[in-house]
């Protein structure tokens, strides 16, 4: 069985790549966690100069597993999970995306933690959060509003509408659209390009730009306690099974 997260080092790049297709790369716990000691491994690494976060040909990720929602609908946001979101918010390497397919929750909003970001033409983002009875995460509340606006972000996030890669390109989520199958190439280009610059300089004009990182881990954790709760009411749980019955 192939593994679920697979990390290449393309010289000064490293490619984390979500390698569950029959899955649509939903990500499971252990996904999480693989993912997140690759982000710490190259944040310790002066080689690494730039991270790409890619999935496989006709989907980025599809979110998170359902099955592993349920079980944690007891006990609230797996530690996993928020290890990644944190190693996202709080990583000093740049970080590139690129994304064919579908994109839908997380896999949406872990973009707007990503420096440049490259969509197939055949990408889809979407966040069903509400429609699955919980809230935004990963501070996607803050940063949505920030990068797209308010109301391109309720659409997005409160609505559950979906973006092509034009209009996300058009919302400022996307950089680049390139033809479909091509989303891989370009953002290693791209990545490959920031890896060449002086990386002192780089690492300034990033940290400026964020802006007060303490700020988005609130929003993080302040999401997380009330996913937690989301998880657990009759909203949700009634939402998950009548996702899973459909899925039969």
């Amino acid at each position: 069985m192939a593994d679920p997260v697979v990390v290449t080092d393309d010289g000064a790049v490293r490619i984390i790549r979500m390698n569950r297709p029959e899955k649509k790369n939903a990500l499971t716990l252990a996904m999480y966690a693989a993912m997140t000691s690759a982000l710490r491994e190259a944040e310790a690494s002066e080689a690494i100069r730039c991270v790409m976060l890619a999935g496989s040909t006709g989907a980025f990720c599809a979110g998170n597993d359902i099955a592993d929602f349920l079980a944690a609908a007891d006990g609230g946001l797996d530690l996993r999970v928020l290890d990644f979101l944190y190693a996202l918010a709080r990583g000093r390497t740049p970080l590139v995306a690129a994304v064919d397919g579908v994109a839908v929750g997380i896999g949406t909003t872990m973009l707007l933690h990503c420096d440049h970001v490259v969509a197939s033409s055949n990408a889809v983002l979407s966040t069903p959060f509400t429609k699955l009875g919980l809230v935004p995460e990963a501070a996607s509340s803050l940063l949505a509003p920030l990068r797209m606006g308010h109301a391109r972000a309720f659409a997005m996030l409160v609505m559950g509408r979906p973006f092509s890669a034009a209009e996300a390109k058009d919302s400022g989520l996307v950089n680049t659209v390139v033809d479909a199958g091509a989303a891989d190439s370009a953002g290693l280009k791209a990545a490959h390009e920031i890896a060449g610059l002086p990386p002192g300089a780089v690492a300034l004009a990033r940290r400026l730009m964020r802006g007060r990182i303490d700020d988005v881990i609130a929003q993080i954790d302040t999401e997380a306690m009330h996913f937690k709760e989301r998880l657990q009411s009759n909203e949700a749980r009634a939402a998950f099974t009548a996702f899973l019955t459909r899925k039969k």
